[in-house]
């Protein structure tokens, strides 16, 4: 074997190495880290194996684009540093030939701030990700007053080119206002808030009323699926779909084996109307 060869097969498998916390030899903390920056910093890989959720088309056939998990439980001090490893994310799958769309959390009160859009705005400039890859997926909707006062944000962002979700949807009252004012691309709906009562009839009209692309969450009964059916969802995620995996695995993802096997069950219920 040539060196040129070698080097390439070496190149190679390093590429396609898993990721992995860097320790030192004697396994011990760095010196001069306080406790709340050494939970952080042992924390920080365990967000690298389990922080991006795979979304699904329908039938479980398809992959179309992730949630990173992380942000939606971040603290005002992480939100940055965790929207910059969202980033990161979407760059190490788009620079390993794979187009992934990222949807990355971020509640509403923040998108007020003209400080947290500016410093938004850099990192998404920064990145040089094309138009499509990146998401601002809007949660905690129920606050009425930050919900009117980070349409200028969100406006700023829409010009860099990202892509606006609103997460967590129930059909309030403000939330379809918000909605109607905004017209974002995706609608993320709560699964399980469906469980006892069944479904309500404006959820499953939902798709024709606001032309944009219905997401639904918290797959993980099959009962869910058929919910899904009924309203005729475009995109799925949850449990029953895939649990949340690894940036490194979601690379060799191509459909949800197990929500395939089920739908493949009930043809019947196709809302294509295929046999």
């Amino acid at each position: 074997m040539s060196p040129k060869s070698r080097l390439y097969t070496l190149v190679k498998a390093w590429k396609n190495k898993p990721f992995q916390e860097v320790r030192d030899a004697c396994g011990q903390p760095w010196l001069g880290l306080s406790g709340e920056a050494l939970e952080e910093h042992q924390s920080w890989s365990q967000r690298q194996a389990i922080s991006n959720e795979p979304i699904f088309n329908s039938q479980g056939t398809k992959l179309t684009s992730s949630l990173f998990r992380p942000l939606l439980t971040a603290t005002d001090t992480q939100l940055l540093r965790l929207f910059m490893e969202g980033l990161d994310t979407i760059t190490y799958w788009y620079r390993s030939g794979r187009f992934i769309p990222g949807i990355l959390p971020i509640p509403v009160q923040h998108l007020a701030s003209s400080n947290v859009i500016d410093a938004l705005s850099d990192l998404i400039l920064n990145s040089r990700l094309p138009v499509g890859l990146v998401s601002l997926g809007v949660h905690k909707l129920n606050e009425t007053d930050s919900m009117d006062s980070c349409m200028e944000g969100l406006l700023r962002m829409r010009r860099l080119g990202v892509l606006i979700h609103a997460l967590d949807f129930c059909g309030a009252s403000s939330q379809v206002q918000w909605i109607e004012q905004m017209e974002p691309e995706g609608i993320h709906i709560e699964m399980g808030q469906f469980r006892a009562d069944g479904l309500p009839n404006e959820m499953i009209s939902l798709g024709q009323k606001f032309h944009t692309q219905i997401y639904a969450s918290n797959i993980t009964l099959v009962k869910d699926l058929e919910n899904v059916m009924a309203m005729g969802v475009h995109h799925c995620y949850g449990g029953l779909m895939m649990p949340p995996v690894s940036r490194h695995q979601m690379l060799h993802i191509s459909d949800s084996r197990i929500a395939k096997a089920i739908f493949s069950l009930h043809p019947h219920k196709n809302p294509n109307g295929d046999k």
